[in-house]
């Protein structure tokens, strides 16, 4: 390849990513939590990341759209400042998740999979974020929030809008 892409990973960025090669047996092995390193630092997959990832892995652009496509975690879109995940699996749902989905597509004018038109949050659903047994719940950005109310939800709702 050798051209110049319009995507690089900052200084501190470029050093995890020799560390992530240094881990691996071989550099395609590496792609996916490269793929991760550089999410972090744009919020999103576009083809530049595509095409950065392939090249530093030694890989197809089409291998690497492939991980992109086939894993949910990746945005595949821009995104807003703070993600908001509500889970969905049964022991959520028997506890309000439904409830507390709605409340928070009305409270931010937006449907699940969309992002505020202030670019501040997206609202997603999980099938299953592993905290059954504090549910309900949500996940804003990496950080766990369980045994929710929809009072807590609107204070962390509040907290992230700036409200």
């Amino acid at each position: 390849m050798g051209s110049t892409m319009s995507f690089a990973l900052n200084p501190e960025r470029e050093r995890e990513m020799e560390d992530i090669f240094s881990r691996y047996p071989n550099k395609q092995a590496a792609c996916i939590p490269l793929l991760h390193l550089c999410q972090e630092q744009q919020r999103w997959v576009n083809d530049d990341v595509i095409a950065f990832v392939a090249e530093k892995c030694d890989v197809p652009t089409a291998h690497v759209k492939g991980v992109v496509t086939f894993y949910s975690l990746f945005n595949q879109a821009p995104v807003g400042e703070h993600e908001i995940w509500v889970c969905q699996t049964l022991s959520c749902a028997l506890r309000g998740a439904d409830k507390l989905l709605h409340h928070c597509e009305k409270r931010l004018g937006i449907h699940h999979g969309e992002t505020t038109k202030d670019g501040k949050i997206t609202l997603r659903v999980a099938e299953c974020l592993a905290a059954c047994g504090q549910a309900p719940m949500i996940m804003v950005d990496k950080t766990y929030h369980e045994n929710l109310s929809l009072e807590r939800v609107d204070e962390i709702l509040d907290a992230l809008v700036g409200k």
